[in-house]
């Protein structure tokens, strides 16, 4: 029997890896440990909640307002104990996270080869997103296995002389956990009852789904997004669902700008099948979010990236995303093209996803058991690459 220990802390990293614990916990020959770092503590429980999973190990680290540094020195200490404990064979991290970053340094300390799902997103500024970014390129001579969502994050990886052998192009796991969860909420829509009454609400208006969290934007930034939503708003055609990330340097501004406004829904951050219900419910979808720009595209939403840089350029190549920054006006004159130019939405609209199939997780699963038992490729594995 192979150990494999999977290591998270956020909802966006349980979110896109519960899939592949699914998957890799249905393969005869492995032992599957997860260990999550409590990074966001409420927000990663909800995804647990809805995925039913349990983690085997809980290290329970969040502390309000520790540093980046603090938080490093603890994940860096705390897994080192975990794996010391564990002996995994191979260890599994997610995208751009400290948990993922000091995941795999700590796997690297014992010698321990890692997989990194969602491998080669780069935006080529070490400031935006950040610290996201930098996390990403520490994980990256780290790894053994690099499963690159899309080619383009492949190419960026061969880039930086990654060997071409290591990196395997799956799709985004993203795509796989909406699916599932779509699929779940429209066979329960009791999952997802908790908007029935926004719905009411706003019934008959064109709903634009907000998310802001990026620490780049704290400031002036969140300002400028907070006026512009005011701005957006004040059209009777129209209402804003907002789920407000606890961060106080979101929270605070936009208690003092928005206040409360009759066609603003501002609610606490939603649970996935919450939010999958959102997604679907929206017109438009406003965010600074990286996964929001995979997830908006594969149910056909147009999407509005309030930075300046992105690391998921696919999107934009598309044509289901674009890049708005910050500016106020900006935002507001995005919008109000898509609210009032059909010809413009429909074509964000019905752009390709060039995020995946939602067959991600099965791939990754298959090149790590294999991996780990040394068996080489079918012959026909590019009949099953995406």
């Amino acid at each position: 029997m192979s150990k494999i220990l999977v290591i998270f802390g956020t909802r966006p990293e349980a979110i896109k890896l519960f899939p592949v614990i699914r998957a890799l916990a249905a393969i005869s020959g492995l032992t599957v440990r997860t260990c999550v770092t409590a990074q966001h503590r409420g927000l990663l429980d909800q995804v647990l909640a809805i995925a039913d999973l349990a983690p085997d190990i809980d290290l329970d680290l969040m502390e309000p307002g520790q540093t980046l540094d603090r938080l490093t020195a603890r994940l860096l200490t705390g897994l080192g104990e975990v794996m010391d404990a564990e002996r995994p064979d191979l260890v599994v991290v997610q995208g751009d996270t400290a948990t993922a970053m000091t995941g795999a340094l700590a796997a690297y300390y014992r010698k321990v080869p890692v997989a990194h799902v969602e491998a080669g997103l780069r935006s080529g500024d070490i400031y935006q997103p950040w610290p996201e970014e930098v996390n990403r390129r520490i994980v990256a001579p780290i790894a053994a296995l690099h499963f690159a969502p899309t080619d383009t994050a492949a190419e960026a990886l061969r880039r930086e002389t990654i060997a071409a052998d290591t990196i395997h192009v799956t799709g985004n796991t993203v795509i796989d956990a909406l699916h599932w969860t779509a699929d779940r909420v429209a066979a329960d829509p009791s999952l997802a009852a908790g908007l029935d009454d926004i719905a009411l609400r706003f019934a008959g208006k064109r709903l634009i789904l907000v998310t802001t969290h990026r620490r780049e934007n704290f400031g002036d930034g969140m300002a400028a997004i907070a006026r512009a939503i005011g701005r957006i708003a004040a059209r009777d055609d129209v209402a804003v669902l907002f789920p407000v990330h606890p961060n106080p340097n979101v929270v605070s501004v936009m208690d003092a700008v928005l206040g409360d406004r009759a066609n603003v829904a501002r609610t606490a951050p939603l649970d996935y099948p919450h939010f999958v219900r959102a997604l679907g419910m929206a017109d438009i979808v406003l965010t600074d979010s990286g996964g929001v720009q995979e997830e908006a595209p594969a149910l056909g939403k147009p999407v509005l990236v309030m930075r300046e840089t992105t690391e998921r350029p696919e999107g934009i190549a598309a044509g289901t995303a674009k890049l708005i920054g910050t500016d106020e006006d900006r935002i507001v004159t995005e919008i109000f093209t898509l609210l009032d130019d059909p010809t413009a939405h429909a074509a964000m609209a019905r752009a390709h996803n060039p995020f995946g199939d939602g067959h991600a997780a099965a791939r990754i699963a298959d090149v790590i058991a294999r991996t780990l038992a040394r068996t080489p490729a079918p012959k026909d594995a590019a009949a099953h690459a995406l």
